[in-house]
């Protein structure tokens, strides 16, 4: 059991690891958000749809879970939207950072929306990832475009929380992998007509970092993160899943030269802390 538990704790790292690339990467592809976001779950939908032929994985769906996957589908589509923005008019730090409201918003909806069990600590937890970011934040400025960037932050968290929550649930009846894909058709359907906004020469000149985006971010980091779901609750996932603004960060520092200040160090600390606070305390996985 302690080996298993271990093993779930590094793998949503992994991911972790993965899905933080998106901070880097979303700064440096120089094309308009939906452009940007549409050719990531395009390139994401083929690639885990042929990994799902080659390991034989079944794409059918129940017609009852159709809804709850398509509305989940269409709120990671708002999620990454809104989280490029926050990118685009801030830096990796604050683009990460605030969505990472999630945890917060996520405590708050679980026992509302699932009927779980109200627990003080994730509260407190989810208070200390809070008190952790706004250490993070190298030049929080509550003016022009930083105000802006939270907001769409803070909005990209809510839409998030929302379709974890939908699809907790789901995770126990079909393969992440097969979830992922149809997640990333519906983006890449419903954002289809804005790749025509552009040439096509341009977006072709992006195109490693977009393959980047859809195969290490999006095929394998966001698929890990929805198996580990099967393992934990929502809120100890999203509070674990904090320890990804401390990679996305270290990311940035080395790719794009965004240094971290002495208060950032700090906002790591008190992150990680609620990070091994919450991996002793989940120990057996509910």
């Amino acid at each position: 059991m302690r080996n298993n538990h271990i093993q779930h704790l590094l793998e949503i790292n992994l991911a972790m690891l993965f899905i933080a690339t998106s901070g880097a990467l979303g700064r440096y592809v120089q094309l308009p958000v939906p452009v940007t976001i549409g050719s990531r779950a395009l390139l994401a939908f083929i690639a885990l749809l042929i990994y799902c032929k080659w390991k034989g994985l079944s794409l059918k769906i129940d017609k009852k879970d159709a809804p709850i996957i398509f509305l989940s589908g269409i709120l990671m589509g708002l999620h990454w939207v809104a989280y490029f923005y926050a990118l685009k008019l801030s830096n990796v730090a604050i683009g990460m950072l605030s969505i990472f409201t999630y945890p917060v918003i996520t405590a708050f909806l679980e026992p509302l929306l699932l009927k779980t069990k109200f627990e003080l600590i994730h509260l407190l937890l989810a208070f200390l990832v809070l008190t952790g970011m706004f250490f993070l934040s190298p030049s929080l400025d509550f003016e022009n475009e930083y105000t802006i960037a939270i907001g769409f932050g803070v909005f990209s968290a809510l839409a998030y929380a929302l379709r974890n929550i939908l699809l907790k649930k789901k995770v126990n009846k079909y393969n992440g992998s097969m979830l992922m894909t149809y997640q990333t058709g519906i983006v890449g359907v419903l954002l289809f007509p804005f790749l025509f906004t552009i040439s096509f020469e341009i977006i072709l000149s992006q195109w490693e970092a977009l393959v980047a985006l859809a195969v290490l971010t999006t095929a394998i980091g966001h698929t890990m993160f929805l198996m580990t779901f099967k393992h934990f609750n929502i809120t100890t996932v999203s509070i674990l899943s904090s320890v990804q603004p401390v990679y996305g960060i270290i990311i940035g520092a080395i790719f794009l030269s965004e240094i971290p200040k002495g208060t950032t160090i700090l906002g790591g600390i008190l992150i990680l802390s609620s990070v091994v606070i919450e991996s002793i305390r989940s120990k057996k996985p509910t």
